[in-house]
């Protein structure tokens, strides 16, 4: 083995500092958000600079927003929305990509190319809002899951990988008296757990961070998800009706650390999620990509 050179040593090592240097920059804006949601009030509104580490610990802050009964309510129609959604996305995406990967379907290409279409244009916001009030879905949690069951990119994502399976292994299960829908759930999906992977993150992160649908469709705030409920706090002003008890001159001080560990409770679900995905993503969002 040929010992590396002493430029490519001092490549090495900038490269090593400059990526180094590149992840904290991107990372420290969370940090500092964490560091400050577990600081006190008084103390960090007094502060500037650079933060490392909180200032008078405190949980004053998350014992407020989970006080709140909004903050629980919200919790509970989005994981109501990305649960029920997932089920949705995973059913309709794997049928529609399954059926757009058989060679043997009719008009497939005229099929694709009307999907594809969709990708760059659409109709628009005001018919999308009437078609989904005409339906009655409005002011209702389906209207956040029905209208996006299936994303077209995603969808072209798991037909390619459909189509990298050998179609011998399909022929073969017909041979042994199998259907379409037997070939799709026992043997086709259990073959592609990298991409299902990747349909779960991005449909998944789709649904948690969602709020502009929820803003327009949704009048009844007691199905607002936990987004827009975060919103209201950051933009409206929210946080200061969480700070029960506190004096006229503590809560303009609380609010600031309400907000922060508001993004926190917000945000923490979703980054535990990636890890136990995270072996299969590279595999999943590559298939396809590599020919020959």
């Amino acid at each position: 083995m040929n010992r590396p050179t002493f430029s490519e040593r001092c490549f090495d090592a900038a490269n090593t500092l400059f990526l180094t240097f590149l992840m904290l920059i991107t990372i420290y804006p969370l940090i500092y958000v964490v560091l400050a949601s577990l600081s006190n009030a008084n103390q960090l509104m007094a502060f500037n600079g650079f933060l490392w580490k909180p200032l008078g610990f405190s949980l004053e802050a998350y014992s407020s927003v989970f006080a709140n009964p909004m903050i629980l309510k919200g919790y509970g129609n989005t994981f109501f929305v990305v649960l029920v959604g997932l089920c949705f996305n995973l059913l309709l995406t794997s049928l529609g990509a399954y059926s757009l990967s058989r060679k043997s379907l009719k008009y497939r290409k005229p099929i694709m190319l009307f999907i594809v279409f969709t990708m760059f244009f659409s109709g628009g916001l005001i018919p999308f809002y009437l078609t989904v009030k005409g339906v009655g879905l409005a002011n209702t949690l389906w209207a956040l899951i029905i209208p996006h069951a299936i994303n077209t990119f995603n969808l072209i994502l798991m037909k390619t990988a459909f189509e990298a399976i050998p179609d011998a292994l399909e022929e073969s299960a017909k041979m042994d008296g199998a259907n379409d829908l037997v070939i799709l759930f026992r043997i086709i999906l259990p073959l592609s757990l990298p991409v299902i992977a990747v349909m779960l993150l991005y449909y998944g992160v789709s649904h948690w961070n969602s709020w502009f649908h929820a803003l327009i469709f949704l009048q009844d705030r007691s199905m607002y998800p936990l987004q827009l409920i975060l919103r209201e706090i950051l933009l409206q002003g929210e946080a200061s009706t969480m700070a029960v008890g506190a004096s006229d001159s503590d809560m303009a001080m609380l609010t600031v650390t309400l907000k922060y560990a508001t993004i926190i409770v917000a945000t923490v679900p979703i980054l535990l999620v990636y890890p136990f995905l995270q072996k299969y993503f590279v595999k999943g969002a590559l298939i396809g990509a590599i020919k020959g």
